[in-house]
């Protein structure tokens, strides 16, 4: 499953990044976007919490992310594989 199809109150655990969709025009590279999700701290084994959706097509989305907070498009975060937790 990816953190782009989550909703708010949806929380799990990341399981890695596969970046995908992201060398069209314009648009950084898989190298790119993988490194710069890892900076952000989206690292295997880290814990989440999708705190907030935008209203405009629910994106943004901001996350807790074991410490931090991190607003990221949907389609930054369709990179992001997860285990979603069973309990809301």
């Amino acid at each position: 499953m990816r953190l782009s199809d989550l909703g708010k109150g949806d929380r799990g655990l990341i399981r890695g990044i596969v970046p995908a969709g992201h060398d069209g025009p314009g648009e950084i590279g898989h190298d790119e976007m993988e490194r710069r999700l890892l900076e952000m701290g989206f690292v295997e084994g880290a814990r989440f919490h999708v705190l907030h959706e935008g209203l405009v097509g629910r994106d943004p989305i901001a996350i807790r992310l074991d410490d931090i907070r991190v607003a990221l498009r949907r389609r930054d975060a369709r990179a992001i594989l997860i285990e979603r937790d069973a309990t809301p």
